[in-house]
């Protein structure tokens, strides 16, 4: 397992970000006052800021541990990997079939799903540049199998229509319709960062700045105290979610970006609020709920929940009674919470993640989305797999006290659903699990995490 270090260098730059954000360390003075050191440049004009709720200082650690490493490809025997030859096999095989369909339902402009419109969860109007989110998804899953822009004509021809879309001459312009921006950034993002290629380097880097531009911060008017305060949302404008933040978490992670970066610990700060946790800094959502650990959509306005809209209690938990409101934690959220915990350089023995491991202990499964059942499944089992492999744990006991070897379960569940053309697809096709290229994206990128080299090739 990735073991806990605590840096005293570090520790010096992480108390520098106390000023920078206006964020209270959890070691701080109990007299300090309470003061911003970065005020708020102006009130934002093109949001309801009455729909915000105001919450305690959230505390940042006051040192870091090392994130997990970056891994841009996949295993090349199985001696690599903590799997038998079988297992390690029945991957490589389900990859190459998924990788096969994706290269015959590229289209002849180079990207995949082009023209289909999608609409983000608070977008005004749907918008096509989906497509680009998804090429960069798919060219992701081809670099991490090892093929390269100069001998893969697919992903040369996938590349090469992923910056024209996404560029206005130099300048990076992820979706020029609006409502999508900050979700295809960070899949650019992670694109180029597998691709491992210097030419690609500075357009990185000006994706990388433009994320952290666009983070809900006091430049946009908005303070550590606001809901909305260090997160993303699908456009640059929208109300910030945990999937979007978990995304841009780790685009910055790819890109090398360090844990004490004032964006990375700035989307901590939001990360940590969409938690089900009991504590002085809870928002009142949480307070009031099941302290289970696990995470929802969204703590802004308010919070909102997918699972409380699934179980009859509405997305905002407002079809409670009085005094009672609360929203439940699902899957898919929570594996993509636990994870960017990691990203943000938190240790495994913090309270915050230790809560979030308890809560997958208590719902592992492969078979549905915990709280949502087969809505969003394949966005799950990527986020399970993602979170696995940042935890550095080989297996995880559950709360009933069987261990469970979660790569080759994985492995086996995907291989076990895939179409014989060597597809997938979601029947419940929510948050567009419908479309065979996107769910196909997610499948292959899910095995290829289970099967990233983590041991000495003997």
């Amino acid at each position: 397992m990735f073991r806990c270090q605590h840096c005293p260098a570090l520790l010096l730059l992480v108390m520098g970000l106390i000023g920078m954000l206006g964020l209270r360390s959890e070691s701080a003075v109990q007299d300090a006052k309470p003061t911003l050191d970065a005020p708020v440049v102006s009130k934002p004009t093109h949001i309801d800021s009455s729909k915000m709720t105001s919450l305690p200082r959230p505390a940042i650690p006051t040192s870091l541990t090392p994130p997990p490493p970056v891994i841009r490809r996949i295993a090349q025997a199985a001696s690599q990997v903590p799997v038998s030859q079988a297992c390690f096999e029945h991957a490589t095989r389900a990859i190459e079939r998924g990788l096969a369909f994706l290269a015959s339902s590229q289209s002849n402009e180079g990207g995949w799903m082009e023209g289909v419109p999608a609409q983000g969860s608070e977008a005004q109007r749907p918008s096509k540049a989906a497509s680009s989110a998804v090429t960069g998804l798919v060219i992701r899953a081809f670099a991490q199998a090892g093929f390269r822009e100069a001998t893969s004509s697919v992903v040369a021809k996938a590349v090469s229509h992923m910056i024209s879309q996404t560029h206005q001459g130099t300048r990076f312009s992820p979706d020029p319709e609006g409502g999508l921006e900050s979700y295809v950034a960070s899949c650019c993002a992670v694109a180029l960062a597998s691709l491992e290629e210097p030419k690609h380097a500075e357009r990185l880097q000006e994706i990388v700045r433009w994320l952290q531009r666009v983070q809900w911060d006091e430049s946009e008017g908005i303070n550590p105290e606001q809901d909305w305060f260090g997160g993303v949302g699908y456009g640059s404008k929208g109300r910030p979610d945990l999937s979007n933040t978990q995304m841009m978490l780790e685009a910055l992670h790819e890109a090398e970006v360090k844990t004490d970066d004032a964006a990375v610990q700035r989307a901590l700060a939001f990360v940590a609020r969409c938690q089900n946790r009991k504590n002085s800094e809870s928002a009142p959502w949480a307070s009031a709920g099941s302290g289970d650990g696990g995470f929802v959509y969204t703590v802004a306005n308010g919070g909102e929940s997918f699972a409380s809209e699934h179980a009859g209690e509405g997305r905002h938990g407002e079809k409670l009674p009085p005094g009672t409101r609360s929203l439940r934690s699902y899957g898919s959220m929570t594996y993509a919470g636990y994870k960017s915990l990691l990203f943000a350089g938190l240790a495994h023995d913090d309270p915050r993640v230790l809560a979030a491991l308890g809560w997958m202990q208590d719902h592992y499964t492969l078979s549905e989305n915990p709280g949502l059942g087969q809505q969003g499944l394949f966005y799950y089992r990527l986020a399970v797999a993602r979170a696995f492999a940042a935890s550095g744990s080989n297996t995880l006991t559950d709360s009933k006290g069987t261990t469970h070897d979660w790569r080759c379960e994985l492995i086996s569940t995907l291989a076990g659903s895939q179409q014989p053309d060597g597809s997938w697809v979601n029947a419940q096709d929510r948050w567009m699990e419908g479309h065979a290229d996107l769910v196909t994206a997610y499948a292959v990128l899910a095995i290829e995490e289970a099967i990233k080299p983590t041991l000495q090739s003997r």
